[in-house]
């Protein structure tokens, strides 16, 4: 392998590194540090620090670096070899093909996710109050937000610095009319009724926590991630509310982790509601789990 682009400055080599070069070096790098898809995560860091879409890398590989972005290059390629998440290297991302900003203070949202947000609208009237446990950063109220123009809705979140990237997202998105936070515990939620109740709460038990990604141990916040009683605790508390939150033919749904879909759907069995379903995302894992107030 040929000298790093951090070689290149600090030992005052005069090599030329050229798009694809570097593209390529970055790619081996991320290679032997585990991550997952490293020529992606490459092309997307290089691309948005050259500010080119990846069509416009693959038509500017011949094109020398200079110094100058090689520096700014050099610590985000480190950064991402020590398992730093990309998506707080770029500080955004797109879910339900919305643009959200994202820092440590939040999670990253999942692509799998968006299930909750479909299975969400599949039980939204034309005009609703709808209430989102533990928004962090927003997106999946304001995906809801944006495709439900007559509905009141509010995220929840305990965490004030998750709030200020939601309040954030939500300008960057035009929903600040529809949408409001609160800061509150899941715990003892609002004393209203609602249409819909959504979350994807924490759900990782302790004793799990080890086997994690390093991009999710050691980077995104535990407050979002680590639930006592073997990762059931917030599901617990928030179906003990569904009677009293609840309108009448309201639905509460979760997004649940590994093999929790039985347990959520006795805890809501139990708190009273019906017609309870599982659906499944694509890759075939039981993703989100709801129930019906009759």
């Amino acid at each position: 392998m040929p000298d790093s682009p951090q070689d290149q400055t600090t030992q005052g080599h005069s090599e030329t590194w050229t798009l694809l070069k570097l593209l390529r070096w970055t790619t081996n790098y991320f290679a032997e540090k585990g991550i997952d898809n490293p020529r992606l995560d490459a092309e997307l860091l290089l691309a948005d620090v050259l500010r080119l879409d990846r069509v416009g890398l693959y038509l500017n590989y011949d094109r020398p670096l200079s110094h100058d972005e090689l520096d700014v290059v050099r610590p985000l390629v480190k950064k991402r070899g020590q398992r730093e998440p990309l998506q707080y290297l770029l500080g955004t991302t797109e879910f339900w093909s919305l643009p959200f900003k994202v820092t440590p203070a939040v999670l990253i949202p999942r692509a799998d996710t968006e299930i909750l947000v479909e299975e969400a609208l599949a039980r939204a009237g034309s005009v609703g109050e709808l209430l989102d446990v533990g928004t962090g950063s927003g997106a999946i109220v304001i995906s809801l937000a944006s495709e439900l123009p007559d509905w009141k809705l509010t995220g929840l979140d305990i965490s004030a610095a998750a709030l200020t990237i939601a309040r954030e997202n939500i300008e960057i998105n035009q929903v600040a009319e529809r949408v409001q936070l609160v800061q509150g515990d899941l715990a003892e939620l609002p004393a209203q009724q609602y249409d819909l109740i959504v979350s994807n709460p924490p759900y990782i038990a302790q004793q799990e926590w080890d086997e994690l990604m390093p991009e999710v141990r050691c980077f995104e916040p535990q407050l979002a991630l680590l639930a006592e009683n073997e990762g059931l605790e917030c599901y617990q508390q928030l179906a003990a509310q569904a009677g009293s939150r609840l309108k009448s033919g309201g639905w509460l749904l979760f997004e649940v982790g590994y093999q929790q879909a039985d347990s959520v759907q006795e805890l809501l069995t139990a708190a009273g509601l019906s017609n309870l379903f599982v659906r499944k995302d694509y890759s075939g894992q039981s993703r989100v789990v709801g129930g019906q107030k009759l």
